[in-house]
């Protein structure tokens, strides 16, 4: 949806002011879609993702260490606020197994998790988080979350799931694990208070996981959370009847309050703002990657352009907000966003209506959360953390990169040794000495024309081929800037020392994306070397971001203005004028064209082949 639908709604307002206007309202642009067609796709929709998020919620908060009720109230306000001046028509925000678990990761270290402290703080950091999603919004960075690349978020991510699964491990079986163990240590606590396993706890969370299991693989379209939530209440009430709840001590999360959500405020101290420094960079930038990522794949199906600087703008927004209406940090989820495609959605105004939905839902069913077991929920946080390793990318990395296998092993074990904000920053950064390495060694390749074709098309030279005596022809394919210089400079140099002979250097620049002062200055130094040897440097097809720089009068000086070349004829013609014709006499090679117009040149009988198959009349041929 474009301008247009704005202008049919207010035809009276004109362009400054309407752009204006779209800026502040975003969803004007796509209101005038909602009809009759749209808004029963729209209900429908926001009804399934209401019922989804239920569970997901309470399941979410839980494992953020905050109080069940603050899963759902993340995906009311912050959801609506999102959905309004996001720019993906599909996107439903809320809370995200990353997210919470990055703030549990975090955070349980400056407060008992579930306390007041806690939840002051996260909420804090909701605020945080979302003053720096809209700051790079407004200035348009939206650009930033590609530094984080596909690999960083797998191994984050599978890292992150095994966190998880650690995390869960003393509510699952019962046990004690003190808190703030490390991830090695829990599994050998569990190994050495076997003894202390309570097994009717792993009696109702190995029911809630088989059930999930079950319901999840072969039964897709029932919302398995549910049905595993289900089972395992019944089987805890079960063992309760027989047994007693003394004798079984199966926990349960207790009633949920069925409300909206309670105003709340942020801490706003700058000793605790500054605590929180850190920690709110790396959600800002996992909770953008996240939203944007998801949007982006979404609308690859919708066809619906995605602006990705609006999108920081909206999901700043529901943070900022939502910090004041008992949310914590929240952000795209593919799982809600997906659904909500798949289930018909046609406008942004069915997660605004899942919003409202799951209001109505969590009216009804708040009481029944007393019956629900921990250990059910333990084991619908290992249903969700298995979900979340990427079997089939994490399979084709290892096959096909050992530079990338590498980035994810190591933002992988990263994630589990280490706070989970450094976690993110160490794989960027690997990511980042990657792209270094590869575009600090741009290939450089020795070309020389086919004599077999009649375009007479530039290739690799093989071992034997003739070259010309007095020119080198190369080809870089990369940038050439300041990390490459090295690397290019000693590839020209060992181009000069090998064949000291050929004087001119014919640059075959299509390849090169560009050149900065480094890369010019080390092209002029070239150019400066071979004008002293007798030689010139020459430039054929260089792109205008590179042939900007190499134009510049400091550096077009040491070049000349007639070394340049749009056509490969042109540059060959003209270069070949410049030999030394004494050398060209006695050559043997002659593989241009050129060469057989130069004085007391001899025609070879390869010369005359070529000659005949170029000229349709065989007299003229063999002329």
């Amino acid at each position: 949806m474009n301008d247009i639908s704005l202008t049919v709604a207010a035809p009276a307002l004109r362009a400054p002011a309407r752009a204006r206007l779209l800026a502040l309202l975003p969803f004007l642009r796509w209101w005038p879609m909602v009809n009759a067609g749209t808004l029963k796709g729209d209900l429908l929709a926001g009804l399934i993702g209401a019922v989804i998020v239920l569970p997901q919620g309470v399941a979410f908060a839980t494992l953020a260490g905050m109080p069940p009720e603050y899963g759902l109230y993340a995906a009311m306000v912050p959801a609506v606020v999102a959905a309004l001046w996001g720019s993906s028509w599909h996107l439903v925000s809320g809370p995200t197994n990353a997210i919470s678990l990055v703030v549990f990761a975090t955070m349980s270290s400056l407060a008992e998790p579930g306390s007041a402290d806690y939840v002051s703080l996260v909420l804090t950091l909701t605020f945080m988080v979302g003053l720096m999603q809209l700051a790079m919004g407004l200035a348009r960075l939206g650009t930033l979350v590609n530094f984080i690349s596909h690999t960083v978020v797998i191994g984050f991510t599978a890292g992150a799931a095994l966190l998880i699964i650690a995390s869960q491990v003393k509510n699952f079986f019962g046990i004690h694990v003190p808190h703030g163990t490390m991830f090695f240590r829990i599994f050998g606590t569990l190994f050495s208070h076997t003894s202390e396993i309570n097994p009717y706890v792993v009696a109702v969370g190995l029911a809630t996981l088989l059930s999930g299991l079950v319901i999840r693989n072969w039964l897709p379209r029932i919302p398995y959370m549910i049905v595993a939530m289900l089972v395992g209440s019944l089987v805890a009430l079960a063992l309760n009847d027989s047994f007693g709840a003394d004798a079984t001590g199966i926990k349960t999360i207790g009633a949920l309050p069925g409300a909206l959500p309670p105003l709340s405020m942020p801490h706003f101290s700058f000793d605790t703002m500054r605590e929180l420094i850190s920690v709110a960079v790396a959600v800002t930038g996992l909770a953008l990657t996240e939203a944007a990522s998801i949007a982006r794949s979404i609308a690859l199906k919708s066809g619906q352009r995605i602006d990705g600087n609006q999108e920081f703008i909206g999901q700043g927004l529901s943070n900022i907000l939502g910090a004041f209406f008992s949310g914590y940090p929240s952000s795209g989820s593919f799982n809600r966003s997906g659904l909500n495609f798949e289930a018909g959605a046609k406008t942004p105004l069915a997660a605004v209506l899942s919003a409202g939905f799951l209001v109505l839902v969590l009216l009804a069913v708040a009481p029944l959360a007393a019956y629900l077991p921990i250990a059910s929920m333990a084991a619908i946080l290992f249903l969700v953390a298995w979900g979340l390793f990427d079997f089939h990318h994490i399979g084709s990395i290892i096959r096909t990169s050992k530079a990338e296998t590498a980035v994810l092993v190591s933002t992988l074990i990263a994630t589990l040794v280490m706070h989970l904000e450094f976690a993110i920053l160490v794989g960027m950064l690997l990511s980042l000495l990657l792209y270094l390495s590869r575009t600090s060694q741009p290939a450089v390749r020795v070309l020389v024309p086919g004599n077999q074709e009649p375009l007479r098309k530039f290739h690799l030279v093989h071992a034997g081929e003739a070259e010309c005596p007095q020119m080198k022809i190369v080809r870089i394919e990369g940038s050439i800037y300041f990390g490459a210089v090295n690397h290019v400079g000693e590839q020209l140099h060992d181009i000069a020392e090998s064949h000291p002979q050929q004087h001119h250097l014919l640059l075959m620049a299509k390849s090169i994306n560009f050149v900065d002062i480094a890369g010019a200055e080390l092209l002029a130094e070239e150019a400066r070397r071979r004008r002293q040897r007798g030689g010139r440097l020459w430039f054929y097809s260089a792109r205008q971001s590179a042939d900007e720089m190499l134009h510049k009068p400091e550096y077009l000086k040491e070049f000349g203005a007639d070394a340049f070349f749009a056509s490969k004829r042109g540059a060959i013609e003209h270069i070949v004028a410049q030999f030394d014709t004494s050398i060209c006499v006695n050559c043997k090679a002659r593989i241009f064209d050129e060469c057989r117009a130069l004085p007391g040149a001899a025609v070879s009988e390869t010369d005359v082949t070529w000659v005949k198959r170029l000229s349709p009349n065989p007299a003229t041929a063999s002329a």
